[in-house]
């Protein structure tokens, strides 16, 4: 069974500037977009503001799109026919209202160097204001931890992945900062702290926050156009495989015993949901008779469903 993949925390503003992706030879291998900082993504969990909900398709074949707004910029949601949990749970959020998104990343590239990033949700679910602070701090934390790992290898004469997993970092960022150098060149780091610290100063009204409930960002016209061309060409009705529907293990199903016993052992454990390392939980899970198999199993399936993420490398959160 093969690892469910991190659902990064990944501010817009890091996410969108990405314009290197990599795909596995293997069949159906994952698709990743590598950003500036190395973070190797395919999936995503996000929480902001949502704003200009609509259903661009039928009644018959609905597609929801919005936009969902963080401290440092706009993603773009999107679900229909291939994601009909999703798309209901789109169709029900109030807007402009708080909401969390886990979902797989998508690109579209109509040309040479131009590159539109969109997210297909998994689960989609409405929250509170405290749940988007405590995202933009966890956003906060994983980005400078890769401000960190990036400038440590800015010093290195020759940067290498194993270098920088000597330095205590994990392979796949070590592996993702080094594809990240070869192809963005020097990376503004300058701009990265900047964004950092408008994000936190964020999470602080009296320091200049924005509103709780932020109105739509403008766009420019042309931007507009093209995406809804990027949009078209990725929800016409196509001819398979070109658009395939989610794999039956991204939809929401009922927990598995060992799910249900992992989750209770994660909310004795860490009852304030303020995150805990795996190999405390890993522990706690033996205690309580979930063996390394069974332990394994039981937190990809709860990660897939949404139910529990990785606020930061090492790191367990349940939702």
């Amino acid at each position: 069974m093969n690892a469910r993949e991190v659902a990064w925390r990944m501010f817009a503003g890091e996410l969108n500037d990405s314009s290197l992706v990599m795909t596995g030879e293997e069949e159906r291998a994952p698709t990743y977009v590598i950003t500036p900082l190395g973070a190797r993504v395919n999936r995503v969990y996000i929480v902001g503001v949502i704003t200009d909900l609509e259903n661009v398709g039928s009644p018959e074949e609905p597609l929801w799109r919005a936009k969902l707004i963080d401290p440092t910029g706009t993603t773009y949601i999107s679900a229909g026919q291939f994601q009909p949990d999703a798309a209901l749970a789109m169709s029900k959020l109030t807007v402009p209202g708080f909401a969390a998104i886990i979902g797989k990343v998508r690109v579209y590239s109509p040309e040479g160097g131009v590159m539109y990033i969109s997210v297909r949700p998994e689960t989609v679910m409405p929250v509170e204001k405290s749940a988007r602070d405590a995202w933009v701090l966890d956003g906060c934390i994983g980005l400078r931890q890769r401000l960190d790992a990036v400038s440590e290898a800015v010093k290195m004469e020759e940067p290498t992945a194993e270098a920088l997993e000597k330095l205590g970092y994990r392979q796949s960022l070590a592996d993702g900062i080094v594809r990240a150098m070869e192809h963005y060149g020097d990376i503004p780091l300058e701009k990265y702290h900047t964004m950092l610290i408008d994000s936190l100063r964020y999470l602080i009204p009296e320091e200049g926050g924005t509103p709780d409930l932020p109105e739509a960002e403008e766009k420019e016209e042309t931007e507009a156009a093209d995406y809804d061309e990027f949009e078209e060409s990725i929800d016409t009705p196509p001819a398979p495989p070109a658009i395939e529907p989610e794999p039956k293990e991204d939809s929401d199903e009922e927990l598995t015993a060992d799910e249900e016993k992992l989750l209770k052992v994660i909310t004795g454990s860490d009852p304030k949901a303020t995150g805990m390392d795996w190999d405390l939980l890993e522990k706690a899970a033996k205690k309580a008779g979930l063996k390394k198999e069974a332990f394994d199993t039981a937190a990809e399936g709860l990660l897939d469903k949404g139910l529990i993420y990785e606020p930061m490398m090492g790191k367990i959160r349940k939702i």
